[in-house]
């Protein structure tokens, strides 16, 4: 199948980056999205979200890269075209398609007055049973076409973390299919022959066993750190315990593995928690117990709360808490159920004053905290810092939330206080320099009694 000139609808936090790496591999590439804000900064040489690399990656493949708000156009120009736009969880748990469809009906329309085979490869988020039930009828009803003689279907979801969504994109550890027909998952095969950096193994499956696939890979992920994380809670609690040594130790059993066994807070961002709640949903619709993925729900929920409560423990009447990092995870933007925001607003809650830093994800912090203004009267609510030495500062309780790099460069004379200590929370253990210096109370988690030694 040729596929020189692919079209990626939804320029987002997937999009963009896909659209900049296939144009960087020598594909032509037709970006399509609503937003005339994303369309012009891309026809302009700008990255329209924020993504480590991107900006580089978007200039090496300029001149075969372009974007336009005409979606029929852009499918029209191309012979694959990639969805990505967003599939928002509703109540229960699974995911909307009000965003899919629509684009749907778009991609149908064109391929009516096409005469040509063309592939679509859904890669968003989408529940088990939507590709065949809904997705290629739509595609079917509005281009008037079958789908595997006419035109080809894949459903082909992303393994990446915002962060590093390039790396990830370009080394993956697994390609995964769900196809149509052969030659539909023959030609997205020949595409990622080409764009990957690495050969990787490469899954195909029917619909229905990509969707349910990529479901039980993030909810299996998510299990594995909420194990760590119980074992970080348990060794804070046995004197000479370390979590990082047992953890390591774990990760050399091949059955086990060591991706993903950091004990220290719980998981957060835009996919971990939704598609652990998504797969128990599927679940109990089909009336398939899925306990394991519930109860590891239920784990990470609760671990704001604790770290709440320690935060509070070590918190003088009237003082204030820092908290280091807002963004979900290093290298990202997303604060979106990142555990420094839960943090925040759970103290603020309960009526304790708030000072947050973050490199980057401020500004995202601040739409969603937005309830949680400051309260000048009472000294209570969230204040915004422009620096790290700001935050601490002000702070009487500083806790680390997010492993920025620059964080693992505080010294002592910046976190020092004397009368009484400043106390430092360590969720990630960035600092173990800081071990019994004066003028700091350092609590690394996932540690026992840091004077315990094993003999």
């Amino acid at each position: 199948m040729n596929s020189n000139t692919i079209s990626v609808i939804g320029l987002g936090k997937l999009g963009m980056p896909l659209a900049a790496s296939l144009a960087a591999k020598g594909f032509q590439v037709i970006g399509a999205d609503m937003d005339p804000q994303k369309v012009r900064a891309v026809n302009e040489g700008r990255s329209p979200v924020f993504e480590p690399g991107l900006s580089e990656l978007m200039s090496a493949g300029k001149e075969r890269l372009g974007a336009t708000e005409d979606l029929e156009s852009a499918v029209l120009a191309s012979e694959v075209t990639f969805i990505l736009v967003p599939t928002p969880s509703e109540p229960l748990g699974g995911f909307s398609l009000r965003h899919v469809l629509p684009v749907c009906e778009g991609i149908g329309r064109a391929l009516r007055s096409k005469g040509v085979f063309h592939n679509v490869v859904l890669t968003s988020t989408v529940m088990p049973g939507s590709t065949a039930n809904e997705i290629r009828p739509a595609l079917e009803t509005h281009s008037g076409k079958r789908c595997g003689y006419d035109f080809g279907l894949c459903y082909n979801p992303e393994f990446v973390a915002l962060g590093s969504v390039l790396r990830d994109m370009l080394n993956p550890d697994f390609v995964l299919i769900g196809e149509s027909d052969s030659r539909s998952g023959d030609g997205l095969v020949n595409i990622y022959r080409k764009l990957c950096n690495n050969d990787p193994s490469i899954a195909r499956m029917n619909f229905v066993n990509a969707e349910l696939t990529k479901l039980a890979v993030n909810t299996f992920v998510t299990t594995k750190i909420s194990f760590a994380n119980m074992l970080a809670r348990m060794c804070e609690q046995l004197p000479g315990a370390d979590v990082d040594t047992v953890t390591s130790a774990l990760g050399l059993d091949s059955r086990i593995g060591r991706k993903y066994l950091k004990g220290a807070i719980g998981y957060g961002g835009p996919c971990f928690p939704r598609d652990n709640l998504a797969l128990a949903a599927l679940a109990r619709s089909i009336g398939a117990p899925a306990t394991l993925a519930e109860a590891t729900d239920s784990s990470n929920q609760q671990q704001v709360g604790w770290l709440a409560g320690m935060v509070k423990s070590r918190l003088t009447k009237g003082g204030r808490v820092g908290i280091l990092g807002l963004a979900y995870k290093a290298n990202s933007d997303v604060a979106e159920k990142s555990q420094g925001l839960l943090l925040a607003r759970a103290l603020t809650s309960e009526g304790v004053a708030v000072v947050a830093y973050d490199p980057v994800a401020s500004d995202n912090a601040r739409k969603i905290l937005h309830e949680h203004s400051v309260d000048n009267q009472r000294n209570v609510g969230i204040i915004f810092a422009s620096s790290a030495d700001e935050c601490i500062r002000q702070a009487d309780v500083v806790v680390i939330a997010t492993p920025w790099e620059e964080f693992k460069h505080l010294t002592s004379p910046r976190l020092a206080r004397h009368s009484p200590p400043r106390v430092v929370i360590d969720c990630w253990r960035l600092l173990n320099c800081l071990d019994n210096n004066d003028g700091v109370a350092y609590i690394p988690l996932g540690v026992g009694d840091l004077r315990v030694r094993d003999r």
